[in-house]
């Protein structure tokens, strides 16, 4: 996390943290990062910009610069639990984790199954691919061929975009964007159905290639934390913490370092 951003961390949100105090009317999730001292954050670790692990096997990425800043907030140590993105939101039903922060679409299906924060951005979907044609498309609909094979993340927003809007082409779901990049160079799949940013990366990161990508994404997309749908008391001291963030500058700075700088990139593997 950049000084500038640490600065503005230290000089508004420690002061949010004192006018709310974490034991106030605690529910279950909120007892136990009181009573633990820790906040354990599920996360991919394969969604670059949003979450990574660089060469050194350590994970950055916008969500996790915002998960160290909400521990931060809360004065207790982070605990990053990294699992398949398919995992996360049952992970986070059983416990096994007091909120998600992985480019998480909200959807009416997610929202029965958790409440949200947010959004803290949006996203939208694309395509990753390397066919002149299939790049130029401005509705997925388009993409309805059943001589087609789209990859799409397991469990994702982008797996069930394509069933429903291209049930005619063939779905290959992935467990990691690496292995649906990897099939997209050896030809085979034909595409390669993820959130816009995720393309764009992928365009630049891969320059000989010959990937291309959408100019606008497909859909829009509100991106939010995942948190228990049984914490209402956790819920409201998260979202108080976001919009301070928000309101402070801090979640435009988190998005200037990465998306429009991409000085990151040489940290990658």
């Amino acid at each position: 996390m950049s000084i500038a951003i640490k600065r503005l961390i230290a000089g508004g949100l420690l002061a949010l943290a004192a006018a709310l105090p974490l034991n106030a009317l605690a529910g279950e999730t909120l007892s136990r990062v009181v009573d633990f001292r820790v906040l354990k954050v599920g996360m991919s670790g394969s969604q670059p910009p949003m979450n990574t692990v660089n060469r050194d096997g350590a994970l950055m990425g916008l969500d996790v610069d915002l998960a160290r800043a909400l521990a931060s907030a809360m004065r207790v140590q982070l605990e990053i639990k990294r699992m398949p993105f398919g995992e996360l939101m049952t992970a986070l039903e059983e416990d096994k984790v007091d909120m998600v922060i992985s480019g998480l679409a909200i959807t009416p299906e997610r929202t029965e199954m958790a409440s949200f924060v947010g959004p803290y951005m949006v996203s939208g979907k694309s395509i990753l691919t390397k066919d002149s044609v299939l790049s130029k498309i401005s509705a997925l609909e388009e993409a309805n061929r059943d001589n087609l094979k789209l990859a799409a993340l397991e469990n994702s927003t982008s797996a069930s975009f394509v069933s429903t809007v291209a049930p005619e082409a063939s779905l290959v779901e992935i467990k990691e964007y690496s292995e649906g990049i990897a099939m997209l160079r050896e030809g085979k799949v034909d595409a390669m159905v993820a959130d816009m940013p995720i393309c764009q990366l992928s365009v630049m990161r891969y320059p000989d290639a010959g990937f291309i990508t959408l100019e606008r994404p497909l859909t829009v997309e509100p991106i939010g934390i995942a948190v228990s749908k049984d914490d209402p008391q956790f819920l409201n001291l998260v979202q108080n913490y976001l919009d301070g963030y928000t309101k402070l500058g801090v979640m435009r700075k988190l998005h200037e370092k990465w998306f429009e700088d991409s000085s990151w990139i040489a940290a990658l593997p």
